[in-house]
């Protein structure tokens, strides 16, 4: 999961948001490799603990795209900050907006990719 938010991240501060996502890949392929990938680290996982698992892999995808697609200076979202500090008066370039979005990408990668390796060491902990 952690490379796939490096992926995300990436893809998405490339413009290229629409790589990945819940429909395309969550449900047909991180969802399953994580859950694989906790069976084999952990042994055999409850149904909750499987859930949970799917969820962090949707999460994943979530924080990925939100924070990294900001890194993209002609996504809407920048052109509109942009045009919201214009009107009050602060004339700003998307790029100079995109540049300022990269140290809350690199925190949101390191708090989410930690939140990760902690739900990790959890499901070592609970075993069924």
């Amino acid at each position: 999961l952690v490379a796939y938010l490096a992926f995300r991240q990436i893809a998405s501060a490339l413009g290229m948001k629409d790589i990945g996502g819940h429909p395309q890949a969550v449900r047909p392929l991180v969802a399953p490799m994580a859950e694989a990938a906790a069976v084999k680290t952990h042994g055999d996982l409850s149904e909750e603990a499987r859930d949970e698992v799917k969820a962090m892999a949707a999460a994943t995808d979530n924080i990925g795209l939100f924070f990294g697609e900001d890194i993209f200076f002609a996504i809407a979202s920048i052109l509109l900050i942009q045009g919201v500090f214009e009107t009050a008066g602060y004339p700003l370039t998307p790029l100079e907006l995109s540049v300022w979005a990269i140290p809350t990408a690199i925190c949101a990668f390191a708090i989410h990719a930690s939140r990760i390796l902690a739900f990790d060491r959890r499901l070592g902990r609970a075993r069924p």
